[in-house]
């Protein structure tokens, strides 16, 4: 980061390492995927294809994350746990579930072409995901028979729940009929009435998907002689298992005795309360401004990979302000939001309720809707290239007590763009006219904003405040108000409509002039 008299804003950011030796799972959840999954015609009580996909992506995410060594699934959510000796990232709760909720949802963006040849995506999916601190193996344990035994329960009842509707039963008649029949009755509703043996279902559908990872080698080009070069990759591999918390099944992955320990017992009785204590709910301070800040994951690789035009590409930043105020239009108690390169900062107003305020749901939706955008998205704006691979993006929710440091916080931001640019734009020139990258750093080593001016101006007649606001400035983007003189049911007295839109602007957010020609913003 550019040092700056706003740095002391990096006070007000909270340490949130899960520490050891806490075992970590990151759940991941689909967000409003009951409306999802109606709107895009998934078969009813399970569809295979749907769940098919949530596998690709619970598998090509364990085959991102090394440290993932165990996941379990079933309809519209996955577990992943790490190994114990974790220092992914050195723990950071925030970090952990940003990155798998963001990495899992620009997957399930990419596969969906793969799995559904015949279905366009209506608009856009999103998750939210939390850590569950399991202070012990036997904890661990307890978590993974409550997901287990809430699939079972889940899909006994919307097998009847279906059935019932396919027969002509109304949603609330099916509801107020299950909601007194027991397990027993429910295994013979569906015998006696319908001909289906809940046992013979198939297990996906029953006992959800565990997925492990096992290291195979890989062919990666040949020498010239021709004898290969091997590689070993991870490569992750689904089964179906009736009991995933039982001794039998741990005991016959080594991968797992290894990585997370041996379970003593086999669970009798499970206690969901007792689970649930465990999962982090950091709630924010009230009455505080809550800024959620998103930032690309190894996106100097991912440039390179897509070959965007250095030092900016104006295309790739229209996207990301695309992205972003579309998740504006999504979430609008977002009041306000700053964008640079790779990043962008969403302000919450100061009394939002949202999500109760709680920092995973915040982050992880936010970072979820921003990937699953950039991934629908991308074709608008690249026409003619390829999305290589899905992109990533991590966030963190810092909360900022006054109005004033909010607006230093937005400032260390719009000059933190400034001297990157500056920096970047001379490194890139230097590069072009022939010089290393090497040589480039070392020749702007030690030098100040005047004298790369200079540079631009005398070497490569670049007049560095004539360069587009964009670049320079960075892009605002915040709800503007446009007042509409209307005629409302034919009636002759006129009626004023004020109609709200999110506007993208690229303005001196540091100056206070700013904050006083668009003083509703904040207020």
């Amino acid at each position: 980061m550019a040092n700056s008299k706003y740095e002391y804003v990096k006070l007000f950011e909270v340490d949130d390492e899960v520490m050891p030796p806490n075992l970590i799972v990151v759940r991941v959840e689909g967000l409003d995927f009951p409306r999802f999954s109606e709107v895009h015609g998934f078969v009813k009580p399970n569809d295979e294809k749907a769940l098919e996909l949530m596998n690709c992506c619970a598998m090509a995410t364990m085959e991102m994350f090394s440290d993932v060594v165990f996941s379990y699934g079933f309809n519209d959510e996955y577990s992943f746990i790490f190994k114990k000796t974790s220092k992914f990232y050195q723990r950071r709760a925030s970090k952990l579930y940003s990155l798998v909720v963001s990495f899992f949802t620009s997957v399930y963006i990419t596969k969906w072409q793969e799995v559904f040849p015949h279905k366009h995506l209506i608009f856009p999916p999103s998750f939210r995901a939390r850590v569950i601190c399991c202070a012990s193996i036997e904890v661990l344990q307890a978590y993974l028979a409550w997901r287990q035994q809430f699939c079972h329960v889940n899909n006994l009842d919307n097998t009847c729940f279906w059935k019932l509707v396919e027969c002509g039963k109304t949603d609330r008649e099916a509801h107020d009929f299950l909601k007194v029949t027991e397990k027993k009755e429910k295994h013979e509703l569906l015998f006696q009435k319908f001909n289906i043996n809940y046992a013979n279902l198939d297990a996906i559908f029953r006992q959800g998907s565990c997925i492990l990872t096992t290291k195979v080698e890989d062919i990666v080009k040949y020498h010239e002689d021709g004898t290969p070069v091997k590689r070993l990759r991870r490569k992750a591999t689904v089964i179906h298992s009736p009991n995933i918390a039982g001794r039998r099944f741990w005991n016959e992955h080594s991968i797992l005795l290894k990585e997370l320990g041996a379970f003593a017992t086999d669970i009798d009785k499970i206690n969901p309360d007792y689970v649930r204590s465990f999962q982090v709910e950091n709630k924010l301070m009230p009455s505080t401004w809550i800024v959620i800040r998103i930032d690309g994951c190894h996106f100097h690789r991912f440039s390179e990979v897509h070959v965007f035009e250095k030092p900016n590409d104006e295309h790739a930043l229209n996207l990301m302000n695309s992205c972003a105020v579309a998740v504006m239009e999504k979430l609008p108690d977002l009041v306000f939001s700053y964008g640079v390169s790779d990043e962008y900062s969403f302000v919450l107003k100061k009394d939002s309720q949202i999500y109760g305020r709680r920092a995973s749901e915040l982050v992880s939706i936010i970072v979820s809707l921003f990937s699953s955008l950039y991934v629908m998205k991308w074709s608008e704006f690249f026409p003619h290239k390829e999305l290589k691979y899905p992109p990533s993006f991590d966030g963190r929710a810092v909360c900022y007590p006054s109005r004033e440091i909010l607006q230093d916080y937005l400032a260390w931001r719009q000059v933190d763009c400034h001297i990157n640019n500056q920096y970047n734009t001379c490194f890139w020139e230097l590069v072009k006219s022939g010089k290393s990258k090497s040589e480039a750093q070392a020749y702007l080593k030690g030098t100040q904003a005047p004298e790369k001016e200079r540079m631009l101006n005398l070497q490569f007649n670049i007049l560095y405040n004539e360069l587009p606001l964009m670049f320079r400035q960075g892009s605002s983007a915040f709800w503007e108000k446009e007042d509409v003189t209307a005629a409302v049911d034919k009636n002759p007295d006129d009626s004023e409509i004020s109609k709200r839109k999110v506007v993208v602007v690229h303005s001196n957010i540091i100056e206070p002039s700013f904050w006083e020609e668009h003083p509703w913003i904040l207020n």
